[in-house]
């Protein structure tokens, strides 16, 4: 994949990434731009399902970098996020070896043929241009943004027995936080900042009919108000906007011309997926399909 020359403004960066499927909204593409033009990080914070992870997949395809994903989780350490030494290769070097050149098998073992590239290691040491995905940060702890520090401040890695190993090339680095807790100050001063958030109608709408060009613009806009009413109910997991896409081609599978009451029921669990929101989208939203069809707007 070819590497493309930076977009020298926001609505080039806007229409470079809507090239990539993706619709930005002007502050995403000012982010976006700013982020590949300075060189900072950026931290992407909001609800689940509302295109955080798509945004960065999005500059990868857009600019031709490629992606390199680090998924965090409860209690990811250093070990998984930066490298590892591969210990059974050391051991069969160290057995290879007499005792007598046991001394410079102990320095031997510790070079990078034995070292395990974890994601933050092979994006600041890669030869090629990345973008370099930190996703939903806010699952680790304190002690592990702390070690971000050293790669979102110099872009660099210390390793103890080798030294420190500096960024081939810049990565475009990407954090994504459901902001389940609140993220240090000294991470967030080194990012750039975007909130996002589920879209309004229009852009949902737009959103949907690029990824499901076939569909009406009717009854896509008559799915994405259902969405919108059934985002304000109180739920466990509100619809995503890939959810609102997985239901447009859902529909059009199904040849379906408008959504009732009954398509409703049959394919909610496509936009649902608690037993306990099930119900209280069936009570609230289904006994609204069975009236007059909604107003534009009311699902706002």
């Amino acid at each position: 994949m070819d590497v493309a020359q930076p977009p020298e403004s926001v609505d080039e960066m806007s229409r470079s990434l809507a090239g990539a499927g993706y619709l930005a909204g002007e502050s995403a593409a000012l982010v976006a731009f700013l982020a590949e033009r300075l060189g900072k990080p950026v931290l992407v914070e909001g609800p689940a399902g509302v295109g955080k992870t798509e945004l960065a997949k999005a500059i990868s395809r857009a600019s031709g970098r490629r992606l390199v994903r680090l998924q965090c989780y409860e209690g990811l350490d250093e070990a998984k996020a930066l490298y590892e030494w591969n210990y059974r290769k050391q051991l069969l070097r160290i057995q290879a070896e007499s005792e007598a050149a046991w001394e410079a098998a102990r320095g031997n073992i510790f070079s990078e043929e034995f070292l395990l590239a974890r994601p933050l290691l092979e994006a600041i040491s890669s030869t090629e241009p990345v973008v370099l995905l930190i996703d939903e940060i806010d699952k680790t702890d304190q002690e592990f943004e702390a070690m971000l520090l050293e790669v979102l401040s110099d872009f660099q890695i210390s390793i103890p027995e080798l030294g420190v190993i500096s960024a081939a090339t810049h990565p475009i680095v990407v954090l994504t936080s459901n902001n389940t807790r609140e993220l240090t100050e000294a991470l967030k001063r080194r990012c750039l900042y975007l909130w996002l958030d589920y879209p309004e109608v229009e852009r949902e709408v737009e959103i949907v009919r690029l990824h499901a060009p076939e569909l009406d613009e009717r009854l896509a806009r008559r799915l994405v108000e259902v969405i919108h009413l059934v985002r304000s109910l109180d739920l466990k997991k509100p619809p995503s906007i890939a959810e609102s896409i997985d239901w447009a081609r859902a529909l059009l599978l199904l040849g379906a011309a408008d959504i009732d009451r009954s398509i409703f029921e049959r394919t909610m669990s496509i936009i649902v997926k608690h037993r306990t929101d099930i119900d209280l989208v069936a009570e609230r939203v289904g006994v609204k399909l069975s009236g007059p069809e909604l107003e534009a707007g009311t699902a706002g």
